[in-house]
């Protein structure tokens, strides 16, 4: 099985350190980034989709867990 997941934040080092760390615990990145500006805050944000198999999939998993 595959669990998905979309990670998003602040255009700033966090955001990549959170898509290194997903990367680092085996997720693979599933297409290419996002990019836009929040209106609301007057900021850029910054998305990835990421995937990982062989985990059981449950509703009630923590996928950051993973």
């Amino acid at each position: 099985m595959k669990l998905y997941r979309f990670l998003s934040g602040p255009d700033d080092s966090t955001f990549c350190h959170k898509v290194t760390e997903a990367l680092n615990k085996g997720w693979l990145l599933h297409g290419g980034p996002t990019y836009a500006y929040d209106a609301e805050t007057g900021t850029m944000r910054c998305g990835q989709a990421v995937e990982v198999e062989g985990v059981k999939y449950a509703h009630d998993i923590k996928l950051g867990d993973y």
